[in-house]
């Protein structure tokens, strides 16, 4: 239960707004929000709630612990934490801790970020035996996400296959292949770590069912797994000739890069990449456990509008391996209360605006990121989206302040009343401080906690 020094600390330091925004989750697109809200000159509150007692979402769970430049970029959320307009409600969620009428009771506006938390599946046979899973559970797995701790990877078999040629089906195959000792400074959970140093694993294969074109990577991200020593990159059959001419930039470096690296003779590595085109996943194989992935080999077949689809051939080979981890999409999760596109896996809006079942605007709601946009581009995509749903929103200062509020109850006195252990900012840089400890002690960036109860009773005994 929040303590009452605790609740004050939330409630007792603000003065009064003219608009009250609540924010639905925590990552990028939540902090980026807050801050083009907070930068307006009018005197605009922002409360961020997230369902877990830790901030970033997608910078601490999602990004690769081999990249932590990358993760820097939570040094920004910091300073757009110490805001004093600015409040963070870590363990809440909608539905379990309070409901959306409720919120919306005690703010002018709310907006979803709750990116897209699950995955899309293949729709084949087999796909549910043991060893074929999410590539987003093996990342989360390995990134210490309090929803993945419970599963485990056989890493026995030699061969891996990654469905995809995203850029997390690229973060998936390096982490594989890559020399444990490399990642022993990194924030991989102790974990996922020593599975890694028992992995027999010597081979990845990356699945895409189109053309070299139409892969999803960024040139760094295949760059990087080809730097790595001990580790050959080997492209499967012959590149197509393509005039690159017409196509983007990004398009064309990776084909170029894909050409360079084809010519490159293998070095007989004792770890490999492979990547194969043009194939798609069939059937997986197995009795108990996965055991082999049936594949079936594509040609592109071009539409009228242009666009480029696969289309199975009818050929088939049966490919051996051990586990089997699809990358190939993600979706948004329905939250209570609040309108929702099952066929899109996002919430519907309109320029930001959440629209309700009668395709009207819903007064008051808002999305952004990728339960607003689906999901697509990096880290640094969600500010400029996140700047529009905040232009749209303030656009909307006018009609949001002319509909009163129906409680005058503060957020932290009312989660407190309800027993629910919010956790504030300050919590949550008192469980950094400790994770880094825990690090430095184990020679590493930082040792992360890894359970909602191990991170309260952390706090608790603070």
């Amino acid at each position: 239960m929040v303590v009452a020094e605790e609740a004050e600390e939330q409630s007792g330091t603000r003065s009064a707004e003219s608009l009250k925004v609540a924010i639905v989750g925590s990552g990028p697109a939540g902090f980026y929000s807050a801050d083009f809200l907070l930068r307006d000159p009018r005197n605009v509150a922002v409360d961020v709630l997230e369902r877990l007692p830790t901030p970033f979402g997608l910078v601490r769970f999602g990004v690769a612990p081999d990249h932590q430049g990358i993760k820097r970029v939570s040094a920004a959320f910091e300073r757009i934490a110490k805001n004093p307009r600015f409040r963070f409600f870590g363990n809440v969620e909608i539905g379990r801790d309070l409901t959306l009428e409720t919120l919306l009771a005690g703010y002018h506006a709310v907006i979803f970020a709750v990116g897209s938390a699950t995955d899309k599946r293949m729709g084949i046979a087999g796909e549910d035996l043991p060893g074929s899973d999410a590539a987003t559970s093996f990342v989360g797995w390995y990134n210490g996400h309090p929803d993945f701790q419970d599963r485990s990877f056989d890493l026995t078999s030699e061969r891996v296959v990654v469905i995809g040629m995203g850029n997390v089906a690229m973060d998936v195959a390096r982490i594989l292949v890559r020399r444990p000792e490399e990642l022993a400074d990194t924030d991989i959970t102790e974990a996922a770590l020593a599975a890694l140093h028992e992995s027999r694993v010597r081979e990845v294969v990356l699945l895409g069912r189109r053309g070299p074109a139409q892969g999803a990577f960024d040139q760094a991200e295949l760059a990087d797994i080809a730097a790595l020593p001990g580790v050959d990159v080997i492209i499967e059959g012959a590149l197509p000739a393509l005039d690159l001419a017409g196509f983007p930039t990004n398009v064309r470096k990776n084909v170029e890069y894909l050409r360079e690296l084809a010519a490159r003779p293998p070095r007989g590595a004792s770890r490999r990449v492979r990547m194969r085109f043009l194939a798609s996943p069939a059937e997986v194989l197995g009795d108990d456990r996965v055991r082999a992935l049936r594949i079936e080999q594509n040609q592109l077949v071009e539409a009228e509008d242009g666009s480029v689809a696969a289309r199975g051939t009818g050929v088939f080979e049966t490919l051996e391996c051990g586990l089997v981890l699809r990358s190939i999409g993600y979706r948004g999760v329905a939250l209570p209360g609040a309108p929702f596109d099952t066929k899109r896996g996002l919430i519907p809006n309109d320029g930001a605006r959440v629209l309700g079942a009668d395709g009207k605007p819903v007064h008051g709601l808002y999305a952004v990121g990728w339960i607003k946009r689906g999901p697509s581009g990096l880290i640094g995509t969600n500010k400029s989206c996140a700047k529009d749903t905040v232009t749209a929103l303030l656009s909307d200062t006018d009609s949001l302040l002319a509909r009163p509020l129906a409680s005058a109850q503060d957020l932290a006195e009312l989660l407190a009343d309800a027993g629910t252990r919010a956790v504030t900012f300050a919590d949550w840089q008192r469980l950094d401080a400790l994770e880094v400890a825990r690090g430095k002690a184990a020679g590493k960036v930082r040792e992360k906690l890894v359970n909602v109860r191990a991170m309260l009773d952390a706090l608790d005994k603070s």
